[in-house]
């Protein structure tokens, strides 16, 4: 839809602007394993050889495997889940003839051509040890807040996305409801995470309008909310940033009712 003059740089400091950190649309890097299962692992034995002791294990090469499409499902999300170097653009590049000219509609039933570095081990997760560990220390704030949004079971889908949305936007103080939100994805979006709009005055400028609430970067960035990623195109992140803005600019998302 129209863009005219919407998302333009806000004249006055956003309510929360970030220093970007790292990782905007790629896949986390997973370090291969080194076989440590315990506490004094990296302390070699005495009686070991020295050669022994200083042999790394090869790191593991990318897998391809067939991923079948669910419903809900997106590239960005598959990408992630596997680990796709490249993140959903290199996944998407690997499957065009399957999937089409727009990346934002997948089939349930689809099969796509999914490498993989994971090598079995589950993303993200750090090896346990034999002994039990201690319950840590609740950080103040911040990624704490919005982990135990997480920690909730959502569906991956627009209700899914929209729920977890409200829950973080609550802790951070965010406002907006579920009707504000959903009815502008429908009105600049229609429901698709990866939509992007290059014809408007933003597209000219060459900062398109991207994802399920159309945000430039600059404004994603600007008002990106911690514990979400940094992918503008990561449908929680899009929606909590979009809102955090419609706050500032109209006092909440079910304010707005047009291009913003």
């Amino acid at each position: 839809m129209p863009g005219r003059g919407k998302h333009r740089r806000p004249r006055t400091n956003p309510i929360t602007r970030r220093v970007i950190a790292a990782g905007t649309g790629g896949a986390a890097l997973t370090l291969p394993l080194l076989g440590a299962t315990h506490a004094s692992a990296a302390q070699p034995a005495q009686s070991a050889p020295a050669a022994a002791q200083s042999v790394p294990q090869a790191a593991q090469p990318a897998k391809s495997l067939t991923y079948t499409v669910t419903k809900g499902d997106t590239l960005y999300r598959i990408a992630d889940k596997y680990d796709v170097s490249g993140g959903w653009k290199q996944l998407y590049k690997d499957n065009r003839a399957a999937v089409g000219d727009n990346p934002g509609l997948i089939r349930p039933g689809l099969k796509l051509k999914v490498k993989t570095a994971k090598a079995g081990a589950v993303k993200k997760t750090a090896t346990k040890s034999s002994a039990p560990a201690k319950p840590a220390a609740k950080p103040a704030g911040g990624v704490a807040e919005a982990t135990q949004a997480s920690a909730k079971t959502y569906a991956n889908n627009l209700d899914g996305w929209i729920r977890e949305a409200l829950d973080i936007m609550a802790q951070k103080g965010i406002p907006g409801s579920y009707d504000g939100i959903y009815r502008n994805i429908m009105r600049e979006s229609s429901g698709n995470p990866q939509a992007i709009n290059n014809w408007d005055s933003n597209a000219a400028k060459g900062t398109p309008s991207k994802g399920l609430l159309q945000t430039i970067d600059p404004t994603f960035q600007a008002y990106h909310v911690d514990g979400t990623s940094w992918d503008p195109f990561d449908p929680v992140a899009n929606i909590t940033a979009a809102c955090n803005y419609a706050a500032a600019r109209y006092g909440s998302i079910d304010n707005v009712n047009g291009p913003y």
